[in-house]
């Protein structure tokens, strides 16, 4: 593996855990904002912009990844038989789809609840986006829990 693999994996792997951190306040400020009817603030914005922000240079560190240095995006585009592999198939299909449309519920959420005039649309909005783009990278994340070869952290 080549030593720019191995660098912008460990950058991909660590980036998840701010991607975490800032969705998860930004979707428990715009739970809280919606239920609680409070109006949206300038730090309900800007985590919103964080976990967003966050999410727009995960997938840009994971592009780089699949089109350039992992072998498992490379062999997604060379191999037909792609599909019958679960590890190739996982990381040259599954993983990368749905992370890519976590990201587009991440920024429909913001440009939707930058759009609303009122506060608690606002929320609701972002509430429900983010919910949806958090729910899709949870379940995408290849967590190192059930295969120790998918470290939490990599050094």
């Amino acid at each position: 593996m080549s030593s720019a693999y191995s660098i912008v994996l460990a950058l991909h792997s660590w980036t998840r855990w701010l991607v975490l951190l800032f969705g998860l306040i930004a979707l428990f400020r715009a739970l809280s904002g919606w239920l609680g009817r409070k109006p949206y603030t300038g730090a309900d914005n800007g985590m919103a912009a964080s976990f967003v922000g966050s999410m727009h240079l995960q997938l840009l560190l994971g592009l780089i990844l699949y089109f350039g240095l992992s072998p498992f995006g490379l062999k997604a585009m060379e191999t037909a038989g792609a599909m019958k592999d679960p590890t190739t198939r996982f990381w040259g299909v599954e993983h990368i789809m749905a992370m890519i449309l976590a990201v587009v519920f991440a920024q429909v959420g913001r440009s939707l609840s930058k759009k609303a005039a009122d506060p608690v649309l606002k929320h609701k909005k972002a509430a429900i986006f983010f919910g949806l783009a958090l729910l899709l990278v949870l379940l995408m994340i290849p967590w190192g829990i059930w295969n120790p070869a998918r470290p939490l952290f990599r050094f």
